[in-house]
């Protein structure tokens, strides 16, 4: 069939029914998240991690084999997002609450978290999705204190404009070092804005940076959002 020959798109509109307000996109979105919601509750982080133990291995093997192939070499990609209505303290100290525990909340953010929780040692230990992969890994050091690799980073921003900065380094059970982040937050006049970079290794494929740039999008914003109703 050619160009000329092509079939015309297909769309589908809403025009009655529903009396409340959003697209079928909206009702799309809030059905999925129940329906996961339902899945996370009734397995609990043990069932999860029972389920996804063959993915886990797979991906964290897979994260190994990138590090190591990159003899310590990361590459960078940041997502910026923009609040308005909410500063940037505000924002952060409901951060602080829930990694100090509050897993539910931190789930929430996102259809690929699967377990947020800290850790004995005091790292924080995450199982979520790295690209298409499954992977248990932990943050270390997470915090200002932190900030000593990333002094000379190409993505440190000026400290006027963004005095909120916290680093971490990502590595696996055995202490392979498999990424960093740097998150970086500077209020102005009706909100805040959030640089949120992320350092996988060099080794590996363009397309696992490019969706855990999507990943901070969406994780993020339902974050920011979620501290701004727990203000009422």
């Amino acid at each position: 069939m050619t160009d000329s020959q092509a079939l015309p798109p297909v769309d589908v509109t809403l025009d009655s029914g529903p009396t409340g307000a959003g697209s079928i996109d909206d009702f799309e979105l809030f059905y999925a998240r129940r329906a996961l919601d339902r899945f996370r509750t009734r397995l609990g982080r043990e069932g999860l991690l029972e389920l996804l133990a063959v993915d886990i291995e797979k991906g964290n093997a897979f994260l190994c084999r990138s590090a190591l192939a990159s003899d310590g070499g990361f590459r960078a990609g940041t997502t910026v997002l923009t609040t308005r209505g909410l500063s940037s303290g505000e924002f952060l100290a409901w951060m602080e609450k829930a990694f100090a525990g509050d897993e539910d909340a931190l789930l929430a953010a996102h259809p690929e978290h699967y377990v947020m929780a800290p850790g004995a040692d005091g790292a924080f230990n995450v199982v979520e999705n790295i690209g298409p992969h499954v992977c248990a890994f932990f943050m270390g050091g997470w915090g200002t204190d932190a900030m000593a690799w990333a002094t000379d980073a190409d993505e440190l921003l000026p400290e006027s404009e963004f005095p909120h900065k916290m680093s971490s380094n990502l590595f696996l059970a055995d202490g392979t070092v498999v990424g960093r982040a740097l998150t970086q937050f500077g209020d102005n006049s009706d909100g805040f804005t959030a640089s949120l970079t992320v350092y996988v290794p060099t080794a590996g494929p363009q397309d696992v940076l490019e969706h855990h740039l999507r990943h901070y999008a969406v994780e993020c914003r339902n974050w920011i959002t979620a501290a701004a109703r727990s203000r009422v």
